[in-house]
């Protein structure tokens, strides 16, 4: 049983956990969208809302709280200075976890954790698959015919 049990282990040592959420929350306070797996995504939602949070806050105490966690000077200055005014009114759900389907190479299932109020609002999607194309038959020969079904026994 898991009782009060909170976040997920993700297959790391608690260090290497906290180093990739620290990561994954300044990539997303940066490009206010970053593409992972579900797992890391749903981990990384309840990261960037405490953030946000205390960006919200915008005391020095909340400054230094953030910066102990984000990784670059440049990335708190935005948190605060642009990132916390667009959420003044928002009483908390800060980012939104879109489900992508699975990754190619080993099925994972991928999502996409965005802020819900992003500059260029659009979301980042797998990118469509073209059609396939039909073949065009050979120069100086007739297509063949459509093949006919046989009737079924009835």
């Amino acid at each position: 049983m898991r009782h009060r049990v909170a976040g997920v282990k993700l297959g790391r040592t608690p260090a290497h956990r906290r180093a990739l959420l620290r990561n994954l929350v300044t990539a997303l306070l940066e490009h206010e969208v970053v593409r992972t797996t579900d797992a890391k995504a749903k981990e990384l939602r309840r990261w960037g809302d405490r953030v946000i949070t205390l960006g919200k806050q915008g005391t020095l105490h909340a400054r230094r709280r953030a910066a102990a966690l984000i990784r670059r000077r440049s990335v708190v200055r935005k948190l605060f200075d642009e990132i916390a005014p667009r959420f003044a009114e928002r009483a908390g759900g800060y980012t939104r976890v879109v489900k992508l389907g699975a990754r190619h190479g080993d099925a994972a299932a991928l999502s996409v954790v965005e802020l819900v109020e992003r500059a260029g609002a659009k979301t980042e999607m797998a990118p469509a698959k073209k059609p396939a194309r039909r073949r065009a038959p050979a120069k100086g020969k007739q297509p063949a015919p459509p093949r006919r079904r046989r009737a079924a026994a009835g």
